[in-house]
């Protein structure tokens, strides 16, 4: 297994989620690597969380161990040895911190930027309340979720779990060689959902590929309370048939 790289908490993880044609994803998706659909279906994801306890080979970074995160991600799977590796691709992830974000795409080769955030959660009796808002080019987008305040666990077979189940991460590198690292949790708990709102410029963010989400009801949105979670060191894949192929 790779060297330990990151531990932290994941927490009050807000996912909207959309399906998406198989040709809108076609440019991203990473060599080896082949989409992973629910029923026959892609999906994109829309989620925004909270980074808390942050600590990187074992060191707290001081004024970046708590931040919350927005990011864009699909779903992809690896064969690897006969056995299917089920992993997440972003299309953008957005943080408030500059050097967050030189380290994911200096050393993992993701998709990070960073933007002035903000992150509200309020419970009130019953009911909770988790909003993240980023500002791009001058306007605030946000995604906000009202969730019942005790969480369930997780149906079996659902959605959510197909969603929130992938524990690998890859990054395309060039046409031949992808980045993947392991992601280690425990499984989830999630919220019910009363209501949500969103508002966001996905062709500016994301690309033409997305511009039609913007103003679009996804078709599933909920809210997992996280976990700890362990992030281990890349790996690099490469196309069979390419020179020093894995």
């Amino acid at each position: 297994m790779a060297a330990l790289f990151l531990t932290a908490e994941w927490r009050k993880l807000a996912m909207a989620n959309y399906p998406v044609e198989p040709d809108a994803l076609r440019r991203f998706v990473p060599a080896s690597t082949e989409l992973d659909t629910w029923l026959g279906q892609p999906y994109v994801s829309l989620v925004g969380f909270q980074f808390r306890e942050v600590r990187i080979r074992g060191l707290r970074i001081p004024y970046h161990s708590r931040f919350p995160e927005v990011n864009l991600r699909f779903y992809v799977r690896y064969k690897d040895e006969g056995k299917w590796k089920r992993g997440v691709v972003f299309i953008r992830e957005i943080v408030p911190l500059p050097a967050v974000s030189l380290v994911a795409n200096t050393l993992f080769r993701e998709r990070y930027i960073s933007l002035p955030m903000r992150y509200v959660e309020v419970t009130d009796g019953s009911s909770l309340r988790a909003a993240y808002h980023w500002r791009y080019k001058g306007r605030w987008n946000g995604l906000a979720i009202v969730a019942d305040s005790a969480a369930v666990p997780l149906a079996e077979g659902s959605k959510e779990e197909f969603i929130t189940e992938h524990f690998w991460g890859y990054a395309r590198t060039d046409s031949e060689r992808t980045n993947e690292y392991q992601v280690a949790h425990p499984r989830w708990d999630v919220y019910p959902i009363r209501e949500y709102q969103i508002d966001c410029d996905f062709r500016k963010l994301y690309g033409p590929e997305f511009a039609d989400f913007t103003g679009r009801k996804p078709e599933s949105v909920f809210l997992a309370e996280g976990s700890p979670v362990k992030v281990y060191s890349k790996t690099t894949i490469t196309a069979v048939g390419a020179i020093g192929a894995r």
